[in-house]
């Protein structure tokens, strides 16, 4: 019975160890791990990146200075492993990005960042009311798309995206899908500086047109329905890439703002995820409100814009959702189990 009893125990014993030992080398492999992220210089995704990349240091892993790099380059670089993920993809719009780099044998999209974020035109609503504009179809007629001509060659002046984002090549798709051909033209730049052009042409008084984005801090200066009002489009029509998306697709709240309304995500190195289940699943399970972006986004436009900021403001918002993370933070771990 002793005999019996000292052999049970020692079994309890070396199982606990091996359990250890196991526990110790997953822990050990992760703090041995650097993880490097990327985004573009749209700010607003430095600040989800140091969201994320603080989960990942709760959970142990190096975490590399974040770089900033452009669409669509920032997908090659990722599925080439020079960069382990990035939060600046889209589970539908940018689609082609990820195909074009070698898709689903190189990368891998996760989780849901942040939900139905959405694009579409926005007038002022003085002129939308003063002319009854609805519709961007409307622009077909030369004296409306006057209206918003600003650089006096006749053409509205549609405030659009910088060169080489997805948006940009939508935007042109529009153009000539709904006739506008001969009375819009799209400026492109840097958004942010645009979008600075605008504000002022508003408070002047004088019309204005812009591709909107949600989340960002325009909509907390340019209040939809009070200052601005989204336009429709006639139908949906969007680059071939997209040829299976649908008007449900590009319909919120009865409008047909003929964008997709999606989600963001993130999408990284297959490679890595697969030696790294702990980061995956994390990837899976960490989520920002819109709403959330929308006060960032404007704490950045009024300045709060340095990489000390925006990691201070990354902090601010962990704090504040304490609980939440913490649980994410204890789910992701079990990935290690597995």
């Amino acid at each position: 019975m002793k005999q019996k009893l000292r052999q049970f125990t020692l079994g309890i014993i070396l199982t606990t160890l091996l359990i250890s030992v196991i526990a110790c080398k997953s822990t050990s492999s992760v703090k041995k791990t650097k993880v490097s992220a990327a985004h573009s210089n749209w700010i607003e995704e430095h600040f989800q990146t140091e969201i994320v990349n603080i989960g990942l240091e709760k959970l142990g892993y190096q975490i590399e200075k974040p770089i900033e790099i452009d669409y669509p380059a920032i997908y090659l670089s990722v599925a080439n492993g020079d960069i382990d993920y990035s939060v600046t993809d889209f589970e539908k719009t940018r689609q082609e990005y990820f195909n074009n780099v070698g898709g689903e044998k190189k990368l891998e999209q996760l989780g849901v960042l942040v939900p139905n974020t959405i694009h579409g035109y926005q007038i002022d609503k003085k002129t939308a009311d003063k002319y009854n504009i609805t519709n961007i179809e409307q622009l077909k007629d030369p004296k409306i798309a006057q209206l918003f001509d600003s650089d006096g060659n006749g053409k509205a002046n549609l405030v659009g995206c910088n060169p080489g984002w997805f948006c940009e090549i939508i935007i042109d798709h529009h153009i000539k899908a709904y006739g506008l051909e001969d009375t819009v033209e799209q400026d492109r730049g840097q958004y942010t500086i645009l979008l600075a052009d605008v504000i002022t042409r508003y408070q002047q008084g004088k019309s204005v047109l812009y591709l909107a984005y949600n989340p960002h801090w325009v909509s907390t200066v340019l209040k939809p329905d009070q200052d601005i009002i989204w336009l429709e489009v006639p139908f949906t029509s969007l680059p071939e890439s997209l040829k299976n998306i649908t008007v449900k697709d590009t319909t919120i709240e009865g409008k047909n703002l003929g964008f997709i309304v999606d989600n963001q995500q993130i999408f990284a190195n297959k490679k890595f995820l697969a030696a790294n289940p702990v980061a995956k699943h994390w990837f899976e399970l960490v989520q920002i409100p819109a709403e959330d972006m929308n006060v960032e986004s404007l704490y950045i436009k009024d300045g709060e814009n340095s990489p000390e900021d925006i990691r201070r403001h990354a902090k601010e918002w962990v704090e504040k959702n304490q609980e939440l993370f913490d649980s994410w933070l204890e789910e992701a771990k079990k990935a290690a189990d597995i």
